[in-house]
């Protein structure tokens, strides 16, 4: 298993350290500075670009973020890159804008944002970029066929599954992720707790949650994980019940 003891070691900021899109965007590099800033670890999302390259956006559709119609994937890295986002000065970045803003001063949590039968190369690209970064990376995906390629490929990185649920039917389905040798979970906090997640961790499986915005999911993964994802507020300063 890939060391992955800095998984825990400090709150995860959801989609960089934002200000809920008033003035900081999330999965820019102005919150991913912010982040660096306060020192906590980035969590964000990749999608893969027309051209093979993989950006940092969340969305499958433009509208919400950059306010214009049009899917993500239909457009170049460099087309993604000349867009703003919210408005401001921020543009769509790549992963390896993104590595060079970092360069190892915190850890990163990767999100892979996957589409079934239409992710070739999605998976190796990413690799590939990270190889000889030399901070500390997680890669993580609610979808089980971009694990499964990461962990075939090799990945040097820890791989863990996003997930959520409290039904035994899903617990089946995760448990049938987890048999990929996967290193980590992050999983809903509001599904907690659940007998999935206990056997995990009792397993020695690190468990992160998702995402955190109040005292109800700080209290429930202090008892029921090892880190939270958080955004809206600092988790340095007491949030009061």
């Amino acid at each position: 298993m890939p060391a992955i003891e800095w998984l825990t070691a400090q709150p995860i900021a959801h989609r960089g350290y934002h200000d809920q899109n008033r003035t900081v965007w999330e999965n820019t590099l102005s919150a991913f500075t912010r982040a660096v800033e306060a020192g906590f670890t980035i969590e964000c999302d990749l999608q893969y670009a027309a051209d093979g390259v993989p950006v940092v956006f969340h969305d499958d559709k433009l509208d919400r973020l950059c306010s214009i119609p049009g899917d993500v994937r239909a457009k170049t890295s460099v087309e993604l890159g000349m867009l703003s986002v919210g408005g401001t000065q921020d543009k769509v970045p790549t992963l390896s804008q993104l590595l060079k803003l970092v360069d190892g001063r915190v850890p990163l949590v990767i999100e892979l944002k996957g589409r079934k039968d239409d992710d070739e190369g999605f998976v190796a690209s990413v690799l590939e970029i990270i190889e000889d970064y030399k901070g500390s990376i997680a890669l993580m995906s609610f979808d089980h066929w971009l694990l499964k390629e990461a962990k075939e490929l090799g990945s040097p990185r820890p791989v863990g599954l996003t997930a959520g649920g409290i039904d035994s039917e899903t617990f089946f389905v995760h448990e049938e992720a987890m048999h990929l040798g996967l290193d980590f979970i992050s999983y809903f906090y509001g599904d907690l707790p659940n007998p999935f997640i206990s056997k995990e961790r009792k397993a020695g499986i690190p468990v992160i949650t998702w995402t955190v915005r109040d005292a109800q999911g700080v209290e429930k993964t202090r008892a029921e994980a090892d880190q939270m994802t958080f955004e809206g507020f600092d988790p340095r300063e007491a949030l009061i019940s």
